[in-house]
């Protein structure tokens, strides 16, 4: 099986200078748990939920959140994503995935095409979910 088969197409992504804000607000309505940072159409990183998770403080909406604590939100993406994210092409099997979520500790690949613009993301939840239940 290859990536094409099981990738989600239905992308979003962020720029750069976007802020936290606007991160959390994406994963909240989306329900993703990744999102593709690209420049000029070309991928440049990947901002988890997880980053997400560690860049923000944890009083955010809660009755003893401060001016502090809503600051969080206004950092940008470039200061919290994962830089230089492992790839895979559409052609890739899913051997190639497993290999790569096993060596590294990435829980989504994004898949591009040959001028490194993103078409698809596998996570390993769509891996697991192509495997036939016994």
């Amino acid at each position: 099986m290859k990536m094409a088969d099981l990738m989600t197409t239905r992308l979003v992504t962020v720029g750069f200078d976007d802020t936290l804000e606007t991160v959390k607000e994406i994963f909240e309505q989306t329900g993703f748990h990744h999102l593709l940072v690209v420049e000029d159409r070309k991928l440049q990183g990947v901002v988890s939920d997880r980053d997400l998770l560690r860049a923000l403080s944890p009083f955010i909406d809660s009755v003893v959140e401060t001016k502090r604590d809503l600051g969080t939100l206004a950092r940008r993406v470039h200061q919290i994503m994962s830089r230089k994210p492992l790839t895979l092409g559409a052609d890739a099997g899913v051997e190639e995935a497993i290999e790569l979520f096993l060596e590294n500790s990435i829980s989504c690949i994004p898949i591009v095409n040959a001028e490194f613009v993103p078409i698809g993301i596998v996570s390993w939840r769509d891996i697991l979910r192509s495997y036939p239940r016994q």
